[in-house]
């Protein structure tokens, strides 16, 4: 069996005026990724102040304009970009999901990073369940089980 090498492109072509911002938040996720998770924990938590929490539609369309515009983020290992952007695209419009570093539930072992909205994890193919949080942001005043919390 083989592991496909990239996500599948969702939602067609990102409309022109919409690229910058997804691109400005890969560039600034990609970034960000190359740190600790408790420097990336401490960013994201001061960046979602102020913010409401997303819904599962506007986490999802902040994913796909991500992942239209980045192949690192469309990768099989572009998680914690893929996520850290999808929260920056989601904090240009005011909103915020959580966003979730965890680890596979049984082995062999693997780490993951991804955001839920509505409680759904957003434009994953893994049941629930299947990861367990390890650090979480979730919107401000959200509470959140299993997870360091900021």
């Amino acid at each position: 069996m083989s592991m496909p090498m990239s996500l599948e492109r969702r939602g067609g072509k990102l409309p022109l005026r919409r690229r910058p911002l997804a691109m400005a938040a890969v560039a600034t996720a990609r970034l960000l990724a190359t740190q600790p998770p408790g420097r990336i924990r401490s960013v994201l938590t001061w960046l979602r102040r102020g913010a409401t929490p997303a819904g599962y539609q506007q986490a999802l369309a902040a994913r796909d304009a991500v992942t239209a515009v980045s192949m690192v983020c469309r990768g099989a290992r572009g998680c914690v970009p893929r996520s850290v952007a999808t929260a920056l695209v989601c904090r240009a419009s005011g909103v915020w999901p959580t966003w979730y570093v965890g680890v596979r539930r049984v082995g062999p072992f693997a780490a993951h990073a991804w955001v839920e909205a509505d409680g759904v994890m957003v434009g994953e193919h893994e049941l629930a369940g299947y990861f367990r949080p390890l650090i979480a942001v979730p919107p401000e005043g959200a509470t959140v089980s299993g997870a360091t919390v900021s």
